[in-house]
């Protein structure tokens, strides 16, 4: 686990070499088809010699949810199992890990009165002022989600508005499932600065591959917009936006830089969160020789 450009995939590619494992993606917009820029996926070679499950599960205009994806990855895991290998999950997408181990507590489903009343204050206000309410009632939960995050900050309302308990609170108080493996968090997280270099990096090369054609590709399919959560995933916004003629495209690449960057502030807050987690930096030397006898000890 880890942020955006930390290198994940490369490190995981390794281990797939030297151990019995088989890969299973944790990140919720490489789910997507046709998200393949991007979202940083490996490239089709890559996937067939190692084949990641949970990657290209889903069309971009349908949803999943954290919960979704557990049920789906228990049962990815146990057929890893069965065929006598470890599943190696890869990914950034923190709420995915959590849920995982820890399922998710019985929160009451969706309610439209209550989200028709906070879409209306937030069209009034804005989603920025909206987290702010959210912060004033459950700051756990504000702390880790965006200010511009309307899909969770409206979730989050509506399950204090409903029940009276902030929704970290339901979390705490839920009676999980125990979790029927053993686990080895292992997280790569390089220097603040060089992490903001390779994020840019990154993004200038994916422009170079054909990302602005990419979102073209989606935005012209006609059945797609920004309420998706597909389309809601860095990059693809901004760019969207560009498309859209609401700004140029040198400062729609600025915005998707910026976007990356704060991502990656919020998956470290998240992974920093994480109990009995190892951290490894890229950048050192001798870092992918580490992280593998820990794994060899691990399956030993």
């Amino acid at each position: 686990m880890g942020p955006t450009a930390s290198g994940k995939t490369g490190v995981a590619l390794e281990l797939a070499q030297r151990f019995p494992v088989a890969l299973v993606n944790v990140d919720s917009a490489q789910i997507y088809r046709g998200m393949d820029i991007g979202t940083a996926k490996p490239d089709e070679a890559t996937r067939r010699r190692f084949p990641h499950r949970l990657m290209d599960i889903l069309d971009p205009a349908e949803r999943y949810s954290a919960a979704q994806f557990r049920e789906d990855a228990l049962r990815e895991m146990a057929e890893i199992t069965a065929m006598g290998r470890v599943p190696l999950l890869v990914g950034g997408t923190g709420l995915y890990f959590r849920t995982l181990e820890h399922g998710l507590s019985e929160l009451p489903k969706a309610d439209a009165e209550v989200r028709a009343a906070i879409d209306a204050e937030a069209a009034e206000c804005g989603w920025p002022a909206m987290h702010a309410k959210l912060a004033a009632v459950d700051p756990e939960s504000a702390a880790r989600i965006s200010p511009n995050d309307p899909q969770r900050i409206q979730r989050a309302l509506e399950v204090f508005r409903l029940t009276g308990m902030p929704l970290s609170e339901h979390w705490r108080a839920s009676e999980r499932e125990p979790f029927p493996w053993r686990l080895l968090k292992l997280a790569l997280a390089p220097p603040r600065p060089e992490l903001y270099r390779r994020i840019e990096a990154r993004f200038r090369q994916m422009m170079a591959e054909g990302f602005l054609e990419e979102v073209a590709r989606l935005r012209d399919r006609g059945d797609l917009d920004l309420s998706l959560p597909s389309m809601r995933s860095v990059g693809y916004r901004q760019l969207w936006e560009h498309l859209s003629g609401e700004c140029d495209l040198e400062e729609a690449v600025r915005r998707a830089v910026v976007a990356s960057r704060r991502y990656a502030k919020r998956q470290m807050t998240w992974f920093r969160g994480e109990p009995r987690v190892e951290w490894f930096d890229p950048t050192e030397a001798e870092t992918a020789e580490r992280i593998a006898a820990r794994v060899a000890a691990f399956l030993g």
